[in-house]
């Protein structure tokens, strides 16, 4: 039975280190494309879009979370991506 995990980008149009973030999160999850015990997916959230997010993060953008928990602020590093979506088989 396959692992659903659930990774949300939270930054904001026009930021570099979020675009950054992106490419890295898309990256990573194309690596698991074919592992049958995760499904990984990935939503964005933009802090213009919800003041909530945008009191809570705004200085910390981009934000990863995992499962609704913070894994990595401002820089998103593949390796330790990878070894915590590894870690939530």
């Amino acid at each position: 039975m396959a692992r659903d995990i659930q990774l949300t980008l939270i930054g904001k149009p026009g930021c570099h280190l979020c675009d950054d973030a992106r490419e890295v999160v898309q990256a990573v999850v194309a690596e698991f494309e074919q592992d049958a015990a995760r499904r990984i997916s990935l939503d964005e959230q933009s802090i213009l879009d919800d003041e909530a997010l945008r009191a809570r993060y705004a200085e910390e953008i981009p934000v990863l979370l995992i499962d609704g928990e913070v894994h990595t602020y401002w820089r998103v590093d593949p390796v330790r991506l990878k070894t915590a979506l590894c870690a939530k088989g």
